[in-house]
């Protein structure tokens, strides 16, 4: 028998004398289907030519093959790294990645409430966006799965790290090599987000506070015009720190560009630490604590493909090791005598 011109589903279904759903799960990979029937129907979509049409399974079935991934911003560096790191694991099983750029809370609520997000989608990955609980609530009322990348959300799938551990661990880096007057730069936030990096600053402050150090916390806007910003006040200060930890490797670039320019030498007479180890920070020769951030994503996928064969616990939680990098931009301390800490302990940053 020749095959149609333009084969269709039914094509495939009635040579291989099996209902439409089969047809459908088996060419898409989905569980269900048995290795004698699955081989017989891809055998007869060979024969046919035929190429699986995404809408067309959808109809059979109610899936779409395509997975939401919901990012605050598409820059700086970590959302580009957790993208890539999504998209070929979701292509590997055979899902098709849609990006949803909210840029702040308000916007999330639109496109939660979007009917295409809702109709249109088999799952959410919902990237570094630290949800509140009703935020979280909104995401469950999607109606399916949602895995959180690089937050630990109770009671649903989540891939994370540990900021207040990680970042403990970068201030007492910084501690065991003498220094006392530690200044850490967090960023100030106008997007509504909580953002699982203010954790860090929990991190810090336990360090210091177990070292009996007078924490300075100095709060700018994001990026590296927030660093430069809060670098330039710390040195300003009568008694600068001997050491900085920024919240990220951007907000350390910020600094970093500071110090460069005011001729104040780099670890000699202030250490530098940050977070990510963004790209840059190797050849900007910056100690920072790593963070996975590719392996969130793909971690992430994989977990989502696991979620919709119906092979992975709606409540997995999957947490991925941080590692402090030690380069040039640390070292002991070898300021001046007579420079102690200064009495503030934060320094908020005015526009």
């Amino acid at each position: 028998m020749a095959a149609p011109e333009h084969p269709r589903m039914s094509d495939v279904a009635h040579r291989a004398g099996v209902s439409l759903s089969t047809v459908s799960r088996a060419l898409r990979g989905a569980p269900g289907v048995s290795p004698a029937v699955r081989a017989r129907v891809e055998r007869a979509a060979a024969e046919l030519s035929y190429v699986v049409s995404r809408d067309a399974s959808s109809l059979v079935t109610g899936a779409t093959g395509r997975v939401a991934v919901i990012v605050p911003f598409l820059r700086p560096w970590f959302f580009g790294a957790a993208l890539a790191g999504i998209s070929p694991e979701l292509r590997a099983a055979g899902l098709d990645m849609l990006v949803y750029e909210v840029g702040d809370a308000e916007a999330l609520d639109g496109y939660v409430q979007a009917l295409p997000l809702r109709r249109n989608v088999d799952a959410v990955i919902a990237v570094s966006l630290d949800l509140d609980d009703r935020e979280t609530k909104q995401l469950d009322d999607i109606g399916v799965p949602v895995v959180y990348c690089s937050q630990r959300a109770e009671g649903r799938p989540s891939v994370f790290i540990d900021n207040v551990a990680a970042a403990a661990a970068g201030t007492r880096h910084l501690l065991n090599l003498g220094h006392r007057r530690v200044a850490y730069v967090q960023s100030r936030d106008e997007t509504g987000f909580s953002w699982g990096s203010l954790h860090r600053r929990d991190g810090y402050l336990q360090a210091m506070a177990e070292a009996g150090a007078e924490p300075l916390v100095v709060t700018d806007r994001a990026g590296q015009r927030g660093g430069a910003a809060a670098m330039a006040r710390l040195l300003g200060a009568p008694s600068p720190p001997t050491a900085v930890f920024a919240e990220s490797d951007d907000v350390a670039f910020g600094a970093l560009a500071v110090l460069r320019r005011s001729r104040v030498p780099v670890p000699e007479a202030v250490s530098l630490l940050g977070f990510d180890d963004n790209d840059v920070a190797a050849v900007l020769d910056l100690t920072t604590v790593a963070q996975p951030v590719h392996e969130l994503g793909a971690e992430a996928a994989r977990l989502t493909a696991r979620l919709l064969r119906g092979t992975a616990d709606r409540a997995e939680h999957l947490r991925l090791p941080t590692e402090l990098v030690v380069r040039r931009s640390t070292s002991v301390p070898r300021t001046s005598p007579g420079m102690h800490l200064h009495s503030h302990t934060d320094l908020r940053g005015r526009q």
